[in-house]
């Protein structure tokens, strides 16, 4: 259990990171991010790193895939984690 903790810190710090990269590279007119790169992120267990970036650099967060996606996927994550806890317990 202690292995997914540390997955999960690591990949959610991940998806902050390049959520807000992705943010300045609009702003100065860089080469950008995929979509698809950033919404992988939050599937593969990014969602609260990649919802804490949406919010805290004001980004995707008129995109209905992402103001959508990712808290449903935050949400379906703390499932996943209270179902695999419980039967750790």
């Amino acid at each position: 259990m202690r292995y997914v903790m540390y997955y999960l810190i690591t990949i959610n710090i991940i998806a902050w990171i390049t959520y807000g990269l992705d943010k300045w590279k609009a702003k100065t007119g860089k080469w950008r991010i995929p979509e698809r790169t950033l919404l992988f992120l939050a599937l593969i267990g990014g969602s609260a790193g990649a919802l804490a970036g949406m919010f805290l650099f004001h980004h995707k967060t008129k995109k209905p895939k992402f103001y959508v996606g990712v808290p449903v996927m935050l949400i379906l994550h703390c499932l996943l984690i209270l179902w695999a806890v419980g039967r750790i317990l």
